[in-house]
């Protein structure tokens, strides 16, 4: 067993590293050749899908409300993903996944027919999740993984005093709205505040950012390379493991 620790371990940093310089030289490419620009926010008249998930937004959040019944036992983001100890180690920001990285939960998607089907039409989806942030959190600045997705808000839950309740990506500071549309490239630097005494809760997407053939190729390429990565698998793991407890004990 050592003997195999002693091999895989330098060859998992060698892998790493290797992931780490395409990611670099992608995000180059992607940054020249996107269909919709490269800044920090993104008008949400280029995503002609976002008017219907829009349209469709109570229904969504009446099956967050169903989800939300059972709020305390839903995951921590650093439950699921380790990694984001980094910028969360408390109680305060919950999640409830639906897809991760093109894979999907099953389970979760059952208990969200209707979120799941819209979220299917979401040209290139990636990843979903309802985020929930609890009153006074925040999450301090950091960067995405990679610049070929975008991130995609939907504003399901937003305390009435919403100034106090908001998102800066790079210089730029923007609020949610019940059902309304928030796009920006989460690989600006970016924090969000929770400062009020109300819950917020957002639909939580990342989409394939809009590309020409063969950049386009290029990018699901260095998705799939991502998703392949030990953090992803890890985090796929956390997930499918809590999904079993919490739905045993439903079932109790």
């Amino acid at each position: 067993m050592r003997i195999l620790r002693i091999i895989f371990l330098p060859l998992l940093y060698l892998f790493l590293i290797i992931v780490l310089m395409w990611i670099w030289v992608a995000e180059k490419i992607v940054a020249k050749y996107s269909k919709v620009g490269d800044s920090e926010f993104f008008d949400k008249r280029q995503f002609a899908w976002t008017s219907n998930i829009e349209k469709n937004w109570m229904i969504i959040r009446r099956e967050l409300e169903g989800v939300l019944t059972n709020a305390e036992d839903l995951p921590n983001f650093q439950d699921i993903s380790p990694e984001q100890k980094a910028l969360t180690a408390d109680n305060h920001w919950k999640t409830f996944f639906l897809y991760g990285y093109g894979l999907k939960s099953e389970k979760n998607c059952s208990a969200c027919p209707s979120t799941a089907m819209l979220l299917e039409g979401i040209p290139g989806m990636t990843t979903a999740f309802f985020s929930v942030l609890s009153p006074g959190k925040h999450i301090p600045e950091h960067r995405g993984v990679y610049n070929g997705v975008l991130r995609y808000h939907l504003g399901l839950i937003v305390p009435k005093n919403k100034e106090k309740c908001r998102i800066r990506v790079g210089s730029t500071v923007k609020h949610w709205s019940e059902g309304d549309s928030l796009i920006f490239d989460d690989t600006y630097m970016h924090q969000v505040w929770n400062d009020t005494e109300h819950l917020r809760v957002v639909m939580f997407v990342d989409f394939k950012r809009p590309l020409p053939l063969p950049v386009a190729l290029l990018n699901d390429l260095t998705i799939w390379i991502i998703q392949k990565t030990p953090f992803v698998q890890r985090a796929w793991k956390n997930q499918k493991s809590w999904e079993a407890k919490f739905y045993k004990a439903k079932a109790n």
